[in-house]
C-alpha cells in the first residue's frame, strides 16, 4: 500500500520523516508537486512533476490512488476524495481526516473560506512546530505498524 504526498505546500520536516520511513519500512512514496521535488535515491522514493493548475496535483493522487493507500495532503477537499476511494489520510500536523470528520472539515474550510473572501479573518494556520513534527511522525509509525511493514 503506496503512500501518496500532495507535496507543493508539505513542510521540508515531513518530507524527511517520509523519506526515512519508505526507506526504512520499503514502502513506495511518491511525492506529486507542480515543481521539481528532490528526494534522496531510492527505490521506494518517487516524483511525479505535473503541470501548473488548480487542483492538478490533487487530480494525479486521486485517479492512482487504491483502497488501503495513505495520503498526505493538508487539502480538505482532496482528503475528501481520498477518503471515498477508501484510501487513509492525514495531514502533515499528524490530524487524521475520515469518514466521520470529513463533513464537518469540508464546512470549517469554507466557512473560514466566506470569512477570508468577506474580509472578517486574515490569518492563516499557525507555524508548524516541533509537537507538529512529533505528532505526525507518531500518526505515519501507527500507520506503517497496522498495515504491517517493516
Amino acid at each position: 500500500m503506496p503512500i501518496w504526498v500532495d507535496a507543493d505546500a508539505c513542510p521540508v520536516v515531513v518530507k524527511e520523516i517520509l523519506c526515512r520511513a519508505a526507506e526504512r519500512w520499503q514502502i513506495t512514496t511518491t511525492f506529486v508537486a507542480n515543481q521539481p521535488i528532490r528526494v534522496p535515491p531510492s527505490p521506494f522514493l518517487k516524483t511525479r512533476q505535473v503541470p501548473q493548475g488548480f487542483d492538478v496535483a490533487d487530480d494525479e493522487i486521486v485517479q492512482q490512488l487504491s483502497p488501503g493507500d495513505l495520503v498526505i495532503t493538508q487539502d480538505i477537499p482532496l482528503a475528501a476524495e481520498a477518503i471515498e476511494k477508501g484510501a487513509d489520510v492525514f495531514n502533515p500536523r499528524g490530524q487524521a481526516f475520515t469518514k466521520e470528520n470529513i463533513r464537518q472539515r469540508l464546512a470549517m474550510r469554507n466557512f473560514m473560506e466566506e470569512m477570508r473572501n468577506a474580509g472578517q479573518f486574515s490569518g492563516g494556520a499557525a507555524a508548524f512546530s516541533q509537537s507538529d513534527r512529533k505528532a505526525f511522525a507518531d500518526q505515519l509509525d501507527r500507520w506503517l505498524q497496522r498495515h504491517g511493514r517493516g
